[in-house]
């Protein structure tokens, strides 16, 4: 019988989920992630140079940014003034891993795409929201730089997207938030393509060992919710 959740939810279902395109108006391209209460504001910015150590080269790059606001939590955290904390620089390698793998850095030129995703909200899955909303203002971005010419053809060559996963109860369950998110047995972010292949798993036992039935469940629960997500960037992406 299908488990539900305290507000109701299936352990199949994802909170109710928003993808807002050109939230704000100064990068090339911007998405807010509305995620129950998790809310990811994603910008992408351009800029026509790489790297020292990789220029010459002929190929472009792009790099991730990360920030949770001080107000995103119920417990104020002070901003990161003295450079990023260590989980603050694996979400970031996270993000900028998932999206690079989209990507055709040869098409991109010499030229650097600059993804900052900053959570104005945390109630869980904040980085697997930045990478779904990450790819979508990339989406909008690359666009925008092939329809003024700046590059002759797209360099987006998948779509990903990810989401969390964990045991809770002894149940798999989808899109963990926070309160899931704390006392779950097993918990894990799954990033994909929009045809079913893996960017990338991340799972750790975080009370008790779990069984391969247990990762093939959260597995699959992670597709399912994954393809509803790829199904929503699309949407915008195309104007629906």
């Amino acid at each position: 019988m299908p488990v539900q959740r305290a507000e109701g939810r299936q352990a199949s279902a994802l909170r109710p989920t928003a993808l807002l395109p050109s939230w704000v108006e100064a990068p090339l391209a911007s998405v807010l992630v509305k995620q129950g209460a998790t809310w990811v504001l994603c910008t992408v910015s351009a800029e026509e140079r790489v790297p020292a150590w990789r220029s010459g080269h002929g190929r472009g790059w792009l790099t991730a940014s990360y920030s949770l606001l001080p107000g995103a939590t119920p417990v104020w955290s002070p901003r990161e003034r003295n450079g990023a904390g260590g989980r603050t620089r694996e979400i970031e390698r996270l993000i900028g891993r998932s999206l690079r793998a989209a990507l055709d850095l040869d098409r991109l030129g010499e030229r650097t795409l600059h993804l900052d995703c900053d959570v104005l909200q945390a109630d869980g899955g904040t980085r697997t929201a930045a990478v779904t909303g990450s790819w979508l203002a990339m989406a909008l971005a690359t666009r925008e730089l092939c329809q003024a010419g700046q590059l002759a053809e797209d360099p987006l060559v998948e779509q990903v997207a990810a989401i969390s996963v964990g045991m809770v109860d002894g149940q798999a369950r989808l899109d963990l938030d926070y309160s899931e998110d704390v006392r779950a047995e097993t918990d894990m972010n799954v990033v994909m393509t929009a045809d079913g292949r893996y960017v990338e798993v991340q799972g750790t036992a975080e009370r008790s060992c779990f069984a391969r039935a247990d990762l093939d469940d959260l597995l699959d629960l992670a597709a399912a919710g994954i393809a509803e997500l790829a199904a929503a960037q699309t949407e915008v992406l195309h104007g629906g």
